[in-house]
């Protein structure tokens, strides 16, 4: 048995089969490799764009956020003057109501005095009619002594 001839023997199939990998095994396997760094490149970018779209969107949310706040502040405060300005509204109303109130009373006080000053005349020019009467001892005709009734009112 020679050495040489085994080696180059065992070269032989070696070689064809190293030459059968190169040939037809090692592009299956290098394409597959490949494809598998491009999906993960591609998901490693993809990653990447969407952390990027997350952080501007939460820049725009946050943005959105201090919008409404502070409309929501601007509204608050035009609620609070309108409702300041309906208070006062309601009570230049009510001070308005209370005033004409006081001088429809302040009318009727000075009626029912009228009213009460003409009655009491009345009664004062009976009971003076009566009193002379009762000084004359004889009846006093109201309607004959009209005049003299009249001006007694007027006096009184």
């Amino acid at each position: 048995m020679n050495i040489n001839a085994t080696l180059w023997i065992q070269w032989i199939p070696f070689a064809i089969l190293a030459w059968v990998t190169a040939q037809f095994i090692w592009p299956v396997i290098a394409k597959a490799l490949d494809e598998r760094v491009a999906k993960i490149a591609d998901g490693l970018a993809a990653a990447d764009r969407a952390k990027t779209e997350l952080a501007s969107a939460n820049k725009a949310v946050e943005a959105q956020l201090a919008q409404t706040r502070t409309e929501s502040t601007k509204l608050l405060g035009d609620a609070e003057k309108r409702a300041t300005a309906i208070v006062e509204e309601a009570k230049k109303r009510a001070e308005d109501e209370a005033a004409k109130i006081i001088a429809q009373a302040k009318a009727e006080a000075e009626q029912q005095v009228v009213r009460a000053r003409e009655a009491l005349r009345e009664q004062v020019a009976v009971l003076a009619v009566k009193g002379a009467e009762a000084i004359l001892h004889k009846e006093v005709n109201a309607g004959v002594h009209a005049d003299l009734l009249a001006r007694l009112k007027q006096e009184l």
